[in-house]
């Protein structure tokens, strides 16, 4: 029986420890350097918004106070939780169809540089289309309500995913993809090998710009397609209480749409980060 040594016993476990260092749980002082800043400056603007709405005296009709906001949310709690329901149904529907349909039409356009140039002014047409045009045709194609909403909001939401898709999976590796042809890859093992997954990362780009963009889209669509009543959205509550010159309440329905975006944009990074994984520099994080 050969005995080791507890010198080279323990060199062996600093090297391996050097090779896979265990991961680190994040201290209280590293997030309070990621969220203190931001936290820090949200404070800093309600705070000198209250005081400087409350020293002019400004009715709550012109600009309220952030308390008054919070107030007329906590006092129309249930139908702006109701609200922001439809419209995050609308909005997350709208992002689901443009991410599949955007992240197809990529590939498509990809596969050849004739079809590319043929598909690309229509996705441009997608982009630059006043919606307000549109509207009309989708209320006499689906009728006003969930399904015009969701019309709108994939329209405006698509784009992004094509645009961003289509310049990933044209930034493929020269070296990697002769090498490739080298080994005589059929069309399909070139995209699924090579094209989409250097393309991920623009994909997921892509996603968060549509992520936004469908919420914007869904809100847009409440207010020239939408219905009102307990199945109105978030654009529907802006539109009755700037009518009803409830500004608190309609800040308070601006800021939920407001928080909603950012959520869903946290969301949609979240699973970029579990897609690119440690592989690729936008989702390894650097130490200062």
């Amino acid at each position: 029986m050969s005995l080791q040594s507890p010198l080279v016993a323990e060199e062996d476990v600093s090297q391996e420890l050097s090779v896979n260092p265990p991961e680190r749980k994040p201290r209280l002082s590293e997030r309070l350097r990621q969220f203190g800043p931001p936290l820090g400056i949200f404070v800093f603007v309600v705070g000198l918004w209250q005081i400087f709405v409350t020293a002019l005296h400004l009715p709550v009709y012109i600009f309220p106070t952030p308390s008054a906001i919070v107030t007329a949310a906590i006092d129309n709690l249930p139908s702006l939780l109701q609200s922001a329901y439809h419209t995050f149904i609308s909005a997350m529907l709208g992002f689901l169809l443009s991410g599949l349909f955007g992240v197809l039409v990529a590939v498509v356009m990809s596969q050849s540089k004739w079809i590319e140039r043929s598909l690309s002014p229509y996705a441009v047409v997608l982009q630059t289309i006043p919606i307000v045009a549109v509207a009309p045709i989708l209320i006499v194609w689906f009728g006003a309500g969930f399904t015009a909403i969701v019309a709108v909001s994939f329209i405006i939401a698509v784009f992004p995913v094509i645009s961003n898709t289509v310049l990933g999976l044209n930034s493929v590796d020269t070296n990697l993809a002769n090498l490739l042809r080298l080994y005589h890859a059929s069309r399909w093992q070139f995209t699924w090998k090579l094209r989409i997954p250097t393309a991920l990362p623009y994909i997921v780009g892509g996603l968060r710009i549509s992520a936004g963009s469908s919420l914007i889209g869904a809100i847009v669509g409440e207010y020239v397609a939408g219905i009102g009543g307990s199945q109105g959205g978030l654009g529907y509550s802006i539109i009755v209480a700037a009518t009803q010159l409830h500004m608190d309440y309609l800040f308070a329905a601006a800021l939920t749409a407001c928080i909603m975006g950012i959520l869903v944009y946290l969301g949609v990074g979240q699973l970029g980060r579990l897609l690119l994984g440690k592989w690729h520099e936008s989702s390894i994080v650097v130490e200062n």
